[in-house]
């Protein structure tokens, strides 16, 4: 009774402001992803009735070197992406923690990429990375010719690439998170190392990293989600190529959906990110929590 009398304490406009996000939430996001794993087991190509496979569509995966290019290049890009951005980031957060003059001037700058969209900072890439363009005219400014080269058109330097302008963007949005992990910090505790003879590096990794662990696991899920649904940058700059080169398994899952109209196999190839994506994060949380 005291249950029912605190719903009807509510006020019909608060039940508006959270059904209505729900439903749309239902409708756009969870519907269509439970639908992807029904369509997974199906051949269709957008136009009529859906013809049942089965499990056809993950065997093929197995037989597909497309497949296998972009298992590879998505793994390189989670280690790659996730790893130099984090550490990029909390370096950035950790030197621009201390109240000093122009502080605020250098968090804004770094922090600026993130204002763009993917697709725009990919464009914007694809321009430095022109034959003419910045980066090369850089590298020809002190002496290194030979290093020179179509960036974006070389199998071997395309991926790379265009991490290196993935990178760029998020760096600035990690930063900002541990900025504010940071400030949670007890000042306390390191002061009271510092009295103690604790060097700056022994301070931050016995007594302000382990404080982060809450930040931690932000950072994680979110760098392992952006590193899975990583599409617009790749897309914008090499469209998975040259020669599938760059391909990940969100393009190809894109290419093989809207050019090739293959729903169902794009479709299987999305489950298997959702799974990714979940395994990756649920592994961590369960090490996570064993340790606390």
């Amino acid at each position: 009774m005291r249950a029912g009398r605190r719903w009807r304490r509510v006020p019909p406009l608060v039940w508006v402001f959270l059904l209505v996000p729900l439903a749309v939430e239902l409708a756009w996001v969870f519907w269509p992803a439970l639908n992807s794993f029904s369509l997974s087991l199906t051949k269709w190509n957008g136009v009529g009735a859906a013809e049942p496979v089965g499990l056809d569509n993950y065997r093929r995966m197995f037989d597909d070197p497309i497949v296998r290019t972009a298992v590879t290049n998505t793994v390189i890009w989670i280690v790659v992406f996730g790893g130099l951005s984090v550490l990029i980031g909390l370096g950035l957060a950790v030197a621009l923690n201390r109240p000093r003059r122009g502080v605020g001037l250098y968090r804004s700058a770094i922090y600026l990429p993130m204002v763009f969209a993917l697709a725009v900072t990919g464009l914007f890439w694809r321009v430095l990375y022109q034959p003419g363009g910045t980066v090369n005219s850089a590298l020809e400014n002190i002496g290194l010719d030979g290093v020179a080269r179509q960036w974006l058109a070389d199998p071997d330097t395309a991926l790379y690439a265009v991490l290196v302008a993935a990178i760029w963007r998020q760096v600035g949005y990690i930063m900002v998170l541990y900025l504010a992990g940071l400030k949670g910090c007890d000042p306390s505790l390191e002061e009271a190392a510092a009295v103690d003879g604790a060097s700056a590096w022994q301070r931050f990794r016995y007594v302000v990293f382990p404080q982060l662990r809450g930040v931690n696991t932000v950072v994680f899920a979110i760098t392992v989600i952006d590193s899975l649904r990583t599409f617009d940058i790749v897309w914008a700059m090499t469209r998975g190529g040259p020669y599938n080169s760059s391909q990940l398994l969100s393009t190809y899952m894109f290419e093989q959906g809207f050019t090739a109209l293959n729903l169902g196999y794009s479709s299987a190839l999305a489950v298997v990110i959702f799974v990714l994506a979940i395994g990756f994060i649920i592994t961590y949380l369960v090490r996570a929590t064993r340790e606390d």
